[in-house]
């Protein structure tokens, strides 16, 4: 399947509330918060149409307890997908195509995610040249997901170290190099 990449669309802050208002209402009881992660976060980021949702957990003892909660809501738990700490799902089939993961706040994933998200929204000229990144990587690799994924590896490295993430941490999830954190699964 071709990756898609389009222009930033204003919709994607309206669809992540519509999506993370009836999960934040259901774990009410819980200590999270849910973040709107990913290039769909940042604006005027081009980005593949899928939004990625995180929930951040401040007592990791909860996180069991959350994931049943989730099922509960028609998520399914897909376990870590080989990132330690990380817990992500496959969305109810009736709702929009999202990404939820779901994971404690000093999980080094969780902590990327924001990281990035936040220096993307705090620097223009990153959201520039990452878009221009993004829309020559999918002319050069098509349908490679992983191709895709790892030529976007050391211009998010380069940004988490700006940040002051360990180095053992981002080179863990450079790494890591597979696509969970940015395609699309598929539905079960």
């Amino acid at each position: 399947m071709p990756i898609i990449v389009m222009a930033y669309d204003p919709q994607w802050p309206i669809l992540f509330t519509q999506l993370a208002d009836p999960i934040r209402q259901h774990l009410h009881h819980h200590d999270v918060t849910i973040e709107h992660v990913g290039s769909t976060a940042v604006p005027g980021l081009a980005a593949k149409p899928v939004i990625d949702m995180d929930i951040v957990v401040h007592d990791v003892d909860a996180i069991s307890a959350i994931i049943a909660d989730l099922t509960t809501l028609g998520y399914v738990h897909r376990g870590d997908l080989g990132i330690a700490g990380r817990e992500a799902f496959y969305a109810p089939t009736h709702l929009p195509r999202h990404h939820l993961y779901l994971g404690h706040q000093e999980c080094p994933s969780i902590r990327n995610h924001l990281l990035v998200r936040d220096y993307l929204r705090q620097h223009p000229h990153a959201v520039t040249a990452y878009a221009t990144l993004k829309q020559q990587l999918v002319q050069t690799c098509g349908d490679d997901i992983d191709a895709y994924v790892a030529g976007k590896s050391q211009f998010l490295a380069d940004i988490l170290r700006t940040q002051g993430m360990a180095t053992h941490d981002v080179d863990a999830i450079i790494g890591q190099n597979q696509p969970p954190t940015y395609t699309t699964p598929p539905r079960p």
